[in-house]
């Protein structure tokens, strides 16, 4: 080939086209992007976590279930309170109130004797009809 010829084709060689690159914006949302979704995931395990409270009907029941017989006043002064809270419907209450006028010899005295078999029994008739 001639110099003029490679000089010709030279001249063929069109000049470099730019090209516009907006890549960099692209993955700079994807970024945002993905940092709004974490953001998100935490914010909504968070109100899960925060939202999901302790049934206070199961505390109580669990309370009257593990009631130390030890010390027979703090015992019924534990069973009146919670079984007032646990009793709902009349049938529950009519036991309760019947459990609770036969705790009163048990309340108000500086010393008190130990709990009858037949208040346990009541207790546990009605732990065994209160729904929780």
């Amino acid at each position: 080939m001639s110099p003029q010829e490679v000089a010709n084709q030279i001249h063929d060689i069109k000049n470099l086209v730019l090209i516009p690159d907006n890549s960099i914006f692209i993955f700079s949302f994807l970024i945002f992007l993905g940092v709004i979704v974490v953001l998100l995931i935490i914010f909504f395990i968070y109100k899960f976590i925060k939202n999901k409270k302790t049934n206070e009907r199961k505390t109580w029941f669990k309370t009257l279930e593990n009631i130390d017989y030890q010390n027979p006043k703090e015992a019924a002064y534990t069973i009146t309170k919670y079984t007032r809270l646990l009793a709902t419907n009349p049938r529950d209450k009519k036991l309760c109130n019947e459990l609770i006028e036969e705790l009163e010899k048990y309340k108000y005295k500086k010393t008190v004797e130990s709990i009858d078999d037949n208040i346990k029994a009541k207790l546990s008739t009605l732990m065994d009809a209160i729904d929780v």
